[in-house]
């Protein structure tokens, strides 16, 4: 769908009626608008801008100011509030006890915070990244 404004350049209602009447006639326009007062015509549809001019200059002159899409009425979405929330209060749970188990972790000193890496022993672990040999390396010393 393109929007197409034009202006037109209209003495009298005839030549608004006869330039309306050969841009309808086009194949796949779908609405054809007028304004007498800023000499503009809209025309809305599935066609070529440059075929509408041509057409055009046969009734009067015409130049193109904007070529642009359509915009359509937007669409209501089905609203299932219930199911959207539903799922979306589970994954805030299931984060929110990821991220308590992993401080619980790091407080125990089992889990690194830079890698997330589980240790099995029971010291704490130490990392250090390697920027200089690996940007996204990490150590346990």
């Amino acid at each position: 769908m393109v929007k197409v404004v034009l202006w037109v350049d209209f003495h009298c209602e005839k030549m608004k009626s006869k330039s309306m009447k050969a841009v309808s006639k086009l194949p796949g326009v779908e609405s054809v608008s007028a304004d007498m007062k800023d000499k503009k015509l809209t025309v809305t549809g599935d066609v070529d801008p440059v075929s509408i001019v041509d057409k055009l200059k046969k009734v009067c002159n015409t130049e193109i100011i904007s070529v642009g899409p359509a915009k359509e009425p937007e669409k209501k979405k089905k609203e299932e509030p219930k199911k959207d929330d539903d799922q979306a209060k589970k994954e805030e749970e299931k984060k929110k006890l990821e991220l308590l188990e992993a401080q619980r972790l790091a407080e125990l000193g089992r889990l690194c915070e830079l890698c997330h890496f589980q240790l099995r022993s029971p010291y704490p672990c130490c990392c250090r990244s390697m920027v200089e040999e690996h940007p996204n390396a990490c150590v346990i010393c």
